[in-house]
């Protein structure tokens, strides 16, 4: 495993995520602007986990809790730093992050035609629920 930090994404930071998200990250979303992850961050600071790694962010997951779901979204590594405990470590600081505010399920979101992330969400023991399906309707 290589040397990691793993925090929380600070206020200033949201143009740093976006472009690692697009060199990282699979897709891009509706709310993947500025003013999406500054609204992330300032209503929930702890939320948007970063890895770093020599003062690069290498990983991230957003660990969502509304008091009611923990929703897990954008794991995301770098192609460079991927199959090196990553994502473990960004998985496990979730994870810690729900049970210390008393969640109970986590749940990922994660694209059907990405069969990597599938295969690295079963491998952190999270498993695939075919009875749902995800509804949505964009405001803007």
């Amino acid at each position: 495993m290589i040397d990691l930090q793993i925090r929380t994404a600070g206020a200033g930071e949201a143009e740093t995520v976006l472009s690692f998200w697009k060199e990282a990250a699979e897709g891009m979303s509706i709310t993947d602007d500025v003013a999406g992850v500054r609204g992330l961050i300032e209503r929930d600071s702890e939320a948007l986990i970063l890895a770093e790694s020599q003062g690069r962010v290498v990983g991230s997951v957003i660990a969502g809790y509304d008091g009611w779901r923990c929703s897990l979204y954008r794991l995301a590594v770098l192609p460079s730093h991927r199959r090196q405990g990553v994502s473990t470590a960004l998985l496990q600081a979730a994870e810690q992050r729900f049970l210390a505010v008393g969640g109970r399920r986590g749940d990922a979101m994660v694209l059907e035609a990405n069969e990597r992330a599938q295969r690295a969400w079963g491998a952190a023991g999270y498993h695939r629920e075919d009875h749902w399906r995800r509804w949505v309707k964009p405001f803007a």
